[in-house]
């Protein structure tokens, strides 16, 4: 045996008795001959460190990686929003990189606030008075968001509309089959959700998007107006961005708000990490997921910065809690506050119509091209879906060699099968995101090249 491994041959030997075997080699019989290395590991020579580095950077440049060499135009759930300087190099200090778990307010101070400031913008974003200090991803916080719902009817059933992202309701699906809730989800046709089309008694939730999935701006109202004659809570998943152009989730009366915060200072990376926006009523707060900083004031009457409300915790109360989380995306939730707060109300407010004013546009040079329809004849902000006379992933590939993400293929998002999309039209449904890093050259040169790959 080499020397590096840590377990003495007397060692191995009881262990090998004590399993009732004879050898190491007996401990592996049920690998399959073929998949055995035979003759041992065969490595070549060892190189230098910068060889080595020169030797991957030669791999890494097989990537076209959507900063380098492909203008994206992809979004569904992860967009390409211009990150300023300023928050790429504020978010990057020690002091944020560094920061855990913040419960020891003494020491703790500047993070707290930073904390609070983060869940006061996401409060205006969202129109509810309580937010937390953020979750894994938007799909936990939906999740947490349909769990919160269940706690507090007492029921089990949940009623979502098939515009949700499908990977977030892959996501509550996967919950429910641990939990036994029942979960039912509302076709769209035309990009809306048909609400009256499938029994909503005894609903504990109902779930709508907005913007859906496809990119479409529902009417909440009858979302609303079905959660109430059911009593179950109305849960909205929110963008953030097009919070700031459009009614809030809020106006349109939800009781919960979630949303994935990605777009307000992350880049793409890669998927990850992101962080969940979770925002609630008053009335919830006591069932509220996750880290919560309060503000207070100290023995000498200064303002200072606490984590509250501690006891509803699973960290404190274990199988009582109202959730298993008890933490959050500090760094990420940091990066968010520094860009909303860089950006401010109208810097926000400008992002969002750049979107609006270059996906419209965008689309409408789109349709002009033979063969090439909207999914849906319904408002969109920045991202809207089309269907091409071929099949999405062969658009799409023959975009990448023209140097563009060009979107993202609806089959592969919903894993095969939608309930709003027949199976044909779903193969050949494209969804496209602009955001305000795209210019009209880059729409122009996308068109162009959509011409050439769908011919």
């Amino acid at each position: 045996m080499p020397d590096y491994l840590p377990h003495t041959d007397d060692e191995r030997a009881e262990m090998l008795a004590f399993l009732g075997l004879s050898s190491l080699e007996e401990l592996f019989d049920h690998v399959p001959e073929a998949m055995r290395l035979a003759g041992g590991l065969t490595l070549p020579a060892g190189l230098s460190e910068p060889d080595v580095a020169e030797h991957v950077a030669h791999w890494g440049d097989a990537n076209r990686a959507t900063t380098q060499r492909l203008v994206c135009f992809a979004g569904a759930g992860a967009y390409d929003h211009e990150v300023p300087a300023v928050v790429r190099a504020l978010s990057s200090r020690s002091e944020f990189v560094t920061a855990y778990t913040p419960y020891q307010p003494e020491v703790a101070q500047g993070i707290l606030q930073a904390i609070f400031e983060f869940q006061t913008m996401i409060s205006r974003l969202s129109g509810l008075p309580i937010a937390n200090a953020s979750l894994y991803d938007g799909a936990t916080a939906l999740v947490e968001a349909v769990n919160m719902a269940a706690g507090a009817t007492s029921r089990s059933k949940l009623i979502l509309s098939s515009g949700i992202h499908p990977h977030w309701r892959a996501v509550v699906r996967t919950f429910a089959r641990g939990t036994g809730h029942e979960v039912i989800e509302v076709p769209l046709v035309d990009g809306v959700t048909q609400w009256g089309s499938v029994d909503t008694s005894g609903a504990a939730a109902i779930v709508a998007a907005y913007p859906n999935y496809l990119g479409v701006l529902e009417d909440l109202a009858p979302a609303k107006s079905l959660a109430t004659t059911e009593g179950a809570l109305f849960v909205v998943a929110a963008d953030p961005i097009g919070a700031s152009v459009l009614h809030t989730a809020g106006h349109w009366g939800a009781d919960v708000v979630v949303g994935e915060g990605q777009p307000l200072g992350t880049a793409l990376a890669f998927g990850g990490p992101y962080l969940g926006l979770f925002a609630c009523t008053e009335a919830q707060i006591r069932r509220l997921p996750g880290r919560l900083v309060g503000e207070t004031v100290d023995t000498e009457g200064r303002r200072a910065f606490v984590t509250t409300l501690r006891a509803r915790e699973q960290d404190i109360r274990r199988e009582k809690a109202t959730s298993n989380v008890c933490t959050n995306q500090t760094l990420m939730a940091v990066t968010a506050a520094i860009q909303m707060g860089w950006l401010g109300t109208n810097g926000l407010r400008e992002v969002a119509t750049r979107c609006a004013q270059g996906a419209h546009y965008a689309a409408q040079q789109l349709v002009a091209l033979d063969g090439i329809d909207l999914v849906s004849s319904q408002p969109f902000l920045r991202e809207f879906a089309l269907t091409t006379p071929l099949s999405a992933d062969i658009v799409l590939n023959r975009l990448v060699d023209e140097g563009f993400l060009g979107g993202v293929s609806a089959l592969s998002l919903c894993g095969g099968e939608d309930p709003s999309l027949p199976g044909d039209v779903l193969e050949r449904t494209i969804v496209v995101a602009v955001t305000e890093k795209r210019t009209k050259a880059d729409i122009d040169q996308l068109v162009a090249a959509f011409a050439k790959a769908v011919k």
